[in-house]
């Protein structure tokens, strides 16, 4: 039997046992109208104590002290009457049975379980009190009591949207009854269906407006920049003007971007695009432009193929390094003589190579270095910088040419001695064919034994370099007799250093002479030379030179 009398319990012994039954069962069996196996008379045994006297005594769990004896039953003949002549069966404590183990006795009337006290007969059908959602949870007895969790928190529900929550009606009244039946079991009420369904509503709509909104961005942004025309200012700028810095190599979307960071135009797209349209727009070079911003971008390279945008600092070929102190003087700001006292001091520190330090009788130890070309010097730099940026220039170009790897296949002690023979035949010559025959007859007096000049340069470029003047009339009595190392004409050999800053075209003249054996030269108009192999050829085109300036 389960408990609490709720269903049938275990099944009766088989009606052929003698045993068969006893005072429970038969009650039990009664009610459902079952024949009992002894004649309709339930079995007793007066002499065996009564339970309800034992449960007195030695009262077990489950049993009741109420509970009738089993030898009672209502309105049934004794236990003399009908069985005097039998024998008692052992008595076990719980109930009779004939193999010594304990019977099956039912279970009294708990007075605390209001549902003990139904009838409930064996193998009937009881409705089932709790077997809808509605209904009270069953009892469950002390021993098997367990404290209740505690519930799990939930999320404040949301307040519904009206248009998401819907009609009322039926649903509505039977959710409502649902949570009031679980406040009353201190339950929290559950989360509203429809709820729960509004909220995930919105956000899907979210989420794919959302990401029809980014496929929608990112679509036209490709388009754009696919197919769409870049972006670009209109007109030649806003009248606020900038300097922008060009280096050297840099190609039009290089150039693009550093005008768009300058706010020159607004896209480099747009520049290139107006590099590409202008016939002219691959000669733009590297430098510094005065441009203004907010230009559109044909404006801009208009503005920058045009020389008044120009804001380099030209170094031309052969200048002297007094003429390239005095112009970075005036680029920078500064006071007369700072980079020339600078390049003093710090020469060492500027980036020579090694094979241009430490020759004695120097007048300049930078002389040559400061190679002839484009830089962009602006106010606010500092003169190590710029000297810095010429000399490093120099030092790559003349890597580049191979100075130092040739210099003495020509004849020469070191790369300094041929650094020296492109600054003579720069000072002297004025066209690429003209530095080739002026580095040979350079090389040619070299010789000690010529038959010439037996070693002695003798040009007048070493003399003017020395006194930093550029003079043409000069007597050879005047030349002969001052004693200085830089003097041609006083010393033989070459001068201590460069005179001048050769550019890449004198310096190629230098190592690639030509061999025809020329001695002498002579610039008759001062755009080209004569050169000749003798002195007597010589003297013969200096008389014709004379005779001209006396008719000009």
């Amino acid at each position: 039997m389960t408990e609490y009398g709720r269903g049938p319990g275990s099944e009766p012994w088989h009606p052929q046992d003698p045993l068969y039954g006893d005072g429970g069962w038969e009650g039990q069996q009664a009610q459902q109208g079952q024949q009992s196996p002894y004649g309709g008379r339930p079995q007793h045994h007066p002499q065996e104590p009564q339970y309800g006297d034992w449960s007195q005594e030695q009262q077990q769990p489950g049993h009741d002290a109420q509970q009738q004896p089993y030898g009672q039953g209502q309105g049934e003949p004794g236990y003399d009457e009908e069985f005097a002549g039998h024998a008692p069966h052992p008595l076990h404590q719980g109930g009779w049975d004939a193999t010594g183990t304990h019977g099956h006795v039912p279970y009294a009337a708990d007075p605390g379980d209001p549902y003990g006290q139904q009838p409930v007969a064996y193998g009937g059908e009881q409705p089932d009190f709790y077997g809808t959602d509605e209904a009270y949870p069953p009892p469950v007895p002390p021993g098997r009591r367990r404290p209740e969790p505690d519930p799990e928190p939930e999320a404040p529900a949301e307040e519904e949207h009206a248009v998401l929550a819907g009609g009322g009606g039926a649903d509505d009244d039977e959710e409502h009854e649902l949570r009031t039946r679980r406040e009353r079991r201190g339950k929290k009420p559950v989360k509203s269906k429809k709820g729960r369904t509004g909220c995930a509503c919105m956000v899907v709509v979210l989420v794919f407006g959302g990401g029809l909104g980014g496929v929608g961005y990112f679509g036209y942004k490709f388009y754009q920049n696919r197919f769409g025309a870049a972006p670009d200012y209109a007109g030649s700028g806003n009248g606020h003007q900038i300097t922008v810095e060009i280096p050297k190599n840099a190609g039009g979307w290089e150039i693009g971007q550093k005008l768009h960071e300058a706010d020159v135009v607004e896209s480099a797209a747009a520049f290139v695009s107006a590099l590409q349209a202008n016939p002219r727009g691959k000669s733009i070079q590297d430098g510094v432009y005065t441009l203004e911003k907010q230009m559109s971008a044909a404006s801009a390279v208009e503005l920058m193929l045009s020389p008044k945008s120009r804001s380099n600092l030209i170094i031309a070929e052969g200048l002297r390094n007094t003429a390239v102190y005095t112009l970075v003087d005036k680029r920078l700001g500064v006071a007369a003589g700072t980079t020339a006292r600078v390049a003093k001091k710090e020469y060492k520190r500027l980036g020579l190579p090694a094979w241009a330090l430490n020759h004695p009788y120097l007048k300049d130890p930078l002389e040559g270095f400061l190679f002839p070309s484009s830089y962009a010097v602006v106010k606010g730099q500092k003169p190590e910088a710029v000297l810095k940026k010429m000399v490093s220039q120099a030092a790559a170009k003349y890597q580049e040419l191979g100075v130092e790897s040739r210099a003495r296949s020509l004849g020469l002690d070191s790369p300094w001695q041929l650094l020296t023979v492109a600054s003579l035949a720069q000072a002297e010559g004025t066209s690429h064919d003209d530095f080739r025959k002026m580095a040979e007859v350079v090389y040619n007096r070299l010789e000690p034994d010529n038959p010439q000049t037996y070693g002695r340069l003798e040009f007048d470029s070493t003399y003017n370099y020395v006194k930093n003047q550029s003079k043409i009339d000069l007597s050879i009595a005047e030349l002969r007799k001052y004693d200085n190392p830089y003097n041609t004409y006083f010393s033989k050999g070459l001068p201590p250093g460069p005179i001048d800053n050769p550019g890449e075209e004198a310096v190629r003249g230098a190592l690639d002479p030509t061999h025809d054996g020329w001695y002498y030269f002579i610039s008759m108009d001062g755009k080209t030379s004569k050169f000749t192999k003798t002195l007597e050829d010589h003297e013969k085109l200096v008389n014709e030179w004379n005779a001209s300036r006396k008719k000009n």
